[in-house]
């Protein structure tokens, strides 16, 4: 199955909540947060009948593979491996989402959203440890020191990324003017958004 390449917004809709997929403070975010409680289509005004659990299950599932943007396939893969870990599965599952290499320069606030890094890390603009990864799914370790190329340091975005002097970092990384460093593991208390990982573990399981 294709990536798909559709209208972002129509996704966030779908799923009834900002996925983090428009820059924020433009237009059409600001145009996404008025419309977010509208279901795509023609009957788009009425939110249908309440949904089942298996509905629920779903719905949450593809709402974490389309916050990190991935494939159906490849997040099953994320599944699969949390799964056969002994710790929780819904946290490793969370870590190993987090801990990709464009995820990881977006909670940066090395990139707007999270298909911007994407882009940044396949170009070959994002560096590890002074070398350069162009795939987005590595997974990043502690100690690990994230950068960008100059070229894309002197773009307009990330120069005005850059010159926020108190971004918002998660607690699991930090970043001293464009370098980022991996300080620890991500922790479930790390990740704010609103997600429900117990239902995509019943989904995969049923």
């Amino acid at each position: 199955m294709a990536r798909y390449k559709g209208p972002k917004n129509r996704l966030a809709r779908r799923e009834g909540v900002d996925l983090g997929l428009k820059t924020p403070g433009l237009s059409a975010h600001a145009s996404l947060l008025r419309r977010l409680k509208i279901i795509p289509g023609q009957h788009g005004q009425k939110r249908g009948r309440k949904l089942s659990d298996y509905g629920k299950q779903l719905r949450e599932k593809q709402k974490v593979k389309r916050i990190y943007g991935l494939m159906e396939k490849q997040f099953r893969k994320y599944f699969e491996k949390a799964a056969r870990d002994k710790a929780n599965t819904g946290e490793v599952l969370l870590s190993l989402l987090e801990r990709r290499l464009d995820n990881t320069v977006y909670r940066l606030g090395l990139a707007p959203t999270r298909t911007a890094a994407r882009q940044y890390v396949t170009h070959g603009h994002i560096l590890v440890d002074g070398k350069k990864v162009s795939i987005p799914s590595f997974q990043v370790k502690p100690d690990m020191v994230i950068s960008a190329k100059q070229k894309l340091m002197d773009t307009p975005v990330v120069k005005k990324l850059l010159e926020d002097k108190s971004p918002n970092i998660v607690a699991w990384l930090e970043r001293k003017g464009p370098l980022g460093k991996v300080l620890r593991l991500p922790k479930r208390e790390d990740i704010t958004d609103a997600i429900y990982e117990q239902l995509i573990i019943e989904y995969y399981s049923r």
